[in-house]
């Protein structure tokens, strides 16, 4: 085995951190480096980013979002919300899996707001979050 190799493959002296999240939005914290985010916030962006992501827009990943941004422009109704409630569900399942276990979604429009409700539990720990995000209204 060369050099570069052993290297490579050695067991680090030192205790490795466990991972650091990027807060999102991207922004420095008091003392001027980048924000961080607990495992939780950090479920809790990625739930966000999914939802208000239209298919589409990731690069190598066409299919990631729920398109909820492009319903904000249709009329509002019943049918909306459940159509909307069944792909973030089905979506929350396939992207974010591994991380969570959707208990449910729900989704109500009244007027000019969309408002989107998950329950979910975390898949390291168990525990239940209930998340509410509102798109639309008035701010």
């Amino acid at each position: 085995m060369r050099d570069v190799d052993r290297a490579f493959h050695a067991t680090p002296p030192f205790p490795i951190d466990p991972p650091f999240h990027i807060g999102h939005p991207f922004r420095l914290d008091a003392r001027g480096r980048t924000a961080g985010a607990s495992d939780a916030e950090h479920v809790r962006n990625l739930i966000a980013q999914f939802l208000f992501t239209g298919p589409g827009e990731r690069v190598n990943r066409p299919d990631f979002g729920s398109g909820l941004l492009r319903r904000a422009f249709e009329p509002n109704s019943p049918e909306l919300a459940t159509a909307v409630r069944f792909t973030a569900q089905a979506g929350l399942m396939q992207w974010l899996g591994d991380l969570i276990e959707v208990r449910s979604v729900e989704v109500s429009g009244l007027e000019s707001e969309l408002r989107v409700v998950v329950v979910y539990a975390l898949r390291d720990g168990g525990e239940v979050r209930r998340e509410t995000l509102v798109l639309g209204g008035t701010p």
